[in-house]
């Protein structure tokens, strides 16, 4: 019974389907998803560690910058040389790139001559190579009749791993592809070339770019298809590129854009990442190469190796017996007799099993039909394991990239090149086959490089020419807004000549330096409730401060804002005071304190004339207010009047301050140095203590000074005698400058730019506040969205697309400034914040758009510095010191939450006022509890 079992167990195995008998085999190179998915996680482990600077020595996959910064993007043209080296022959070709005005518009005409390169300049020394490459170059000149005088661009393809520090350097790190030439690894491989074209002699040649055939097939691929960022070569030797966010690149200084990587994946397993899927053929392989223990995951996947792995399989089956009967030829004991084309044809659609029996012939032996069979499943097996770690190394790439731009799905093109990938009939299908499986979330294209790598080369030559051009464009077009050293001093002059101007009672004068009768900071006796009343927009706020003596002065605040409807703002002055006078009630009401008679201080953040501390008569509604019956008449007069018709509170209304005085005044009572208050935010504005004696226009009011300082009206010549030492109490006034008139009588026509002039002619008050057109947060935006505009109108910004949004006044809030100039913020990020505002842009115009920007808010925040040093060095000079120690308090949403606009006012300043020491202090409860001060410190003064 057992012998009956033992033959019909013998002859199942005969009858069993060969295939099987290979794949029991080569179990270990069938590799499964959770295996391919192992795989490309270890990788991207490897691409994190050739990319930090701490890990990249010690990394087998070394991730090199090439300096490539940007894909074509269709606008690229001119006429560049190109050289390809890289294998038995190198080509030469001259490349002309027309221009498109977007992709697939442009188009690129070559022609080439290939040279042979004589065996033994593969192992001589690398002058006399480069030698050949050289004199190669002049007789392609001479033969297509290129001009010999003319300068010529060329573009450089070294398909040898390579070091650069720049696009136009590389240094070499080691030879591959029988290349063992002498003298050249270390060395910047261009520069030997630069030598050896001017020991040639008779060419005017300049070297822009050196790549690799990786980089030059993403590129070639790019001019086609904008979506192109990956580059990936199957071919004798393997690699992979692809465009990675410069701020992850330690080894290249910078976080702005984006940079091609060259990731050289073929030394992917050096370091042992690998030895779990490596097999006794690979290692049998990596034995018998030139460089034992380097390239691992090259020998596992390119052209070079694998017929020599179907080769050493076969034979191990054949000594095994499980083919050809046990018969081993010396053909197929011969290293080389199986090539990669080999395998290709014997996997042939229609022809494969003959392409394998007569191969098989060839090498000496008799198969079997079923031997056909097996050796053609070998080939299969040997050849699907590579597009499978081809498709584990390219998952990993694409889902780094997905992950840096923070997406949930990717659309993105991979340019391919190389001769498995081009003549292999199933490899291309399987490749694309199981990328798709390993990222259902990625839509990945494949696109076949059509004219290699010397197009790319002279590609990216071309776009190293289109962003140098771009670059000089931009850099002039920003010119203007980069302000030097000597024009700011002369802004400081002019701001000071209009502060003295202001001060006197005759003339003309931009800045109108108004008195605002404050005569005293706080001191830090205040104490009591004060009520204080706050419309500066479309909000009122209603404050009660409680000041409270002791050791450490401190101010208890409650507060409730209360919105101002659009009909009121734009209906009758009374109907206006009255709505403030209910609010008013309302908060009492809500205090609980309706029958307390509170001297209050009303903050009015509008352009008033004043003639005393609790007179204000508007000059003019802004910031959307157009209430009637208002302009000409005291403010403070018409907020009484409707008390009076409510009849249901009494105020006694002490003092009418702007917001740039109750700034001040609120940081004096933390910081007793605090005598200058600025506004930086929708609008700007500044204050400062300025002596009596040189505000010749308060001369004719000397008679209400005393009032001022709380006398009752009709009492002041009862008070005192006018002695000399009464006269000396008063000594100072905060003036309120209006700063952002200086410029309106032209002084400032040097530094204006035709984008501010058209901001001026478009705003509602054209030849007015010019310096406040160039400083304040109402209109920085609109600066940058005309800049913007005529960039992209010149081509250089969103492929030259003039969107609606773009060409629609206000859409580019100065908020967006602060947010694209964040220093955390990326670049993928300003994408997004464009993409919001209608605007396509890739990451070449998302720099450009921050860089502008950054000019424009740098320009603001350094003549806000000017006008400060102005301030401060008049304050010195008053005070006749040699050295001047100040704080200065500040508000405005511009200062406090632009990411660099503080530090580069204050830095101005420093700069153009050595001589004094300018402490600056944000304001924690703005001009409100200002107002309240202002109220508590003129009161004190009466009770004196």
């Amino acid at each position: 019974m057992l012998a009956v079992h033992l033959v019909a167990f013998f002859f199942s195995k005969l009858q069993e389907d060969p295939t099987k008998k290979v794949d029991r085999f080569l179990y270990a190179m069938r590799l499964h998803d959770d295996q391919l998915k192992d795989i490309s996680a270890r990788f991207q482990a490897e691409i994190k560690k050739g990319l930090s600077s701490e890990s990249n020595a010690a990394a087998a996959v070394k991730m090199l910058p090439t300096h490539v910064r940007s894909t074509p993007d269709g606008s690229e043209k001119g006429q560049f040389l190109a050289l390809d080296l890289g294998g038995s022959k190198f080509k030469v070709l001259q490349v002309k790139v027309r221009e498109g005005m977007g992709i697939r518009k442009g188009g690129v005409e070559m022609e080439e001559k290939t040279y042979p390169i004589p065996k033994e300049l593969l192992t001589g020394r690398g002058t006399e190579l480069l030698d050949h490459v050289s004199e190669s170059l002049k007789d392609f000149m001479h033969e297509k009749k290129i001009s010999m005088d003319k300068k010529h661009p060329l573009a450089f393809t070294f398909s040898f791993p390579c070091e650069q520090s720049s696009l136009d350097q590389g240094l070499l790190l080691n030879w591959s592809k029988k290349y063992r030439v002498r003298g050249l690894q270390g060395k910047d491989v261009v520069q030997v070339l630069r030598d050896a074209i001017d020991r040639t002699g008779g060419m005017d040649v300049e070297v822009l770019a050196m790549v690799n055939d990786t980089v030059a097939t993403m590129m070639t691929c790019g001019f086609d298809d904008n979506y192109c960022d990956v580059g990936l070569i199957i071919g004798t030797g393997t690699n992979a590129c692809y465009m990675e966010g410069l701020r992850h690149i330690d080894l290249v200084e910078g976080d702005e854009g984006r940079m091609c990587v060259n990731t050289e994946w073929g030394a992917f397993g050096d370091d042992g990442a690998l030895d779990d899927f490596i097999t006794e053929f690979d290692r049998d392989v990596d034995a018998a190469s030139s460089n034992p223990g380097k390239q691992i995951f090259e020998k596992m996947v390119s052209g070079m190796y694998l017929g020599e792995i179907v080769r050493l399989v076969v034979l191990k089956m054949a000594k095994l017996g499980l083919l050809f009967d046990g018969h081993v030829s010396d053909a197929l004991r011969t290293k080389g007799k199986i090539t990669t084309a080999n395998v290709a044809a014997m996997e042939e659609y229609k022809n494969g099993l003959k392409n394998t029996k007569n191969l098989l012939m060839d090498l000496d032996l008799t198969p079997s039909k079923d031997d056909c069979i097996a050796v053609q499943h070998v080939s299969i097996i040997v050849s699907f394991r590579s597009s499978n770690l081809v498709a584990a190394g390219l998952a990993a790439i694409l889902t780094r990239i997905r992950q840096n731009r923070n997406l949930r799905t990717l659309r993105i093109t991979v340019g391919v090149d190389g001769t498995v990938y081009k003549t292999h009939p199933q490899y291309p299908k399987r490749l694309h086959k199981v990328v798709r499986r390993l990222l259902p979330e990625c839509h990945v294209r494949f696109v076949l490089s059509d004219s290699g790598s010397s197009k790319g080369a002279a590609l990216v030559s071309a776009v190293a020419q289109r962003l140098a051009s771009r670059r000089r464009q931009v850099d002039e077009t920003l010119c203007p807004f980069r302000l030097s050293r000597e024009q700011l001093q002369l802004v400081k002059a002019r701001m000071r000549a209009g502060l003295e101007a202001g001060l006197k009672t005759k003339g003309p004068s931009a800045i109108k330096m108004l008195p605002s009768f404050v005569y005293h900071t706080p001191d830090g006796t205040e104490h009591g409730k004060y009520l204080a009343l706050d419309l500066g927009g479309t909000n009122f706020r209603a404050m009660l401060v409680n000041f409270k003596k002791g050791l450490q002065q401190n101010a208890r605040l409650y507060h409730k804002i209360y919105t101002i409807p659009l009909e009121i703002m734009q209906g009758t002055g009374e109907e206006l005071f009255d709505h403030l006078a209910q609010c008013v009630s309302d908060f009492l009401d809500y205090m609980g304190m309706k029958n307390a008679h509170l001297p209050a201080g009303f903050t009015f953040s509008f352009p008033c004339e004043q003639t005393a501390i609790d007179t204000g008569t508007l000059v003019s509604w802004t910031k959307g207010f157009k209430a009637t019956d208002c302009e000409g008449h005291d403010v403070v007069e018409m907020l009484r009047e409707a008390i009076k018709r409510r009849n249901e509170f009494d105020l006694d209304i002490v003092a009418v301050v702007n917001d740039t005085v109750g700034t001040m005044m609120s940081c004096a009572y933390e910081d007793p140095q605090c005598e200058i208050g600025l506004i930086a935010g929708t609008g700007t504005n500044v204050c400062y203590m300025e002596e009596l004696k040189n505000i010749e226009k308060t001369e004719q009011t000397t008679g209400r000074v005393k009032r001022e300082e709380g006398t009752p009206k009709g009492e002041e010549d009862k008070q005192g005698d006018g002695s000399e030492g009464e006269k000396k109490e008063i000594q100072k006034m905060c003036i309120n400058t209006e700063w952002g008139g200086l410029g309106d009588d032209g002084s400032l026509d040097d530094i204006i730019t035709p984008y501010d002039v058209e901001v001026n002619q478009n705003s509602v008050n054209p030849g007015r506040q010019r310096f406040e057109k160039l400083t304040s947060g109402m209109y920085l935006g609109e600066i940058v969205r005309q800049v913007l505009l005529d960039l992209t109108r010149g081509g250089l910004l969103f492929r030259g697309h003039v969107t609606e949004a773009l060409k629609t006044a206000g859409i580019f809030e100065t908020k967006y400034l602060s947010q694209i100039e964040s220093d955390r913020l990326a670049l993928l990020q300003v994408r997004c914040i464009l993409q919001q505002l209608g605007l396509d842009s890739n990451c070449d115009d998302s720099i450009i758009v921050k860089e502008v920007c950054g000019a424009v808010s740098r320009r603001a925040a350094q003549l806000c510095g000017a006008g400060m040093a102005a301030v401060v060095d008049k304050i010195r000079e008053n005070r006749g010191l040699d050295h001047l120690n100040i704080t200065v308090g500040v508000d405005g949403a511009l200062y406090k939450l632009h990411p660099h606009f503080s530090r580069v006012l204050q830095e101005t300043a420093r700069v153009l006022a050595p001589q004094c020491n300018v402490t600056f202090l944000p304001s924690e409860e703005g001009s409100g509890k200002g107002a309240a001060l202002i109220t508590a410190v003129a009161r004190q003064k009466q009770e004196m």
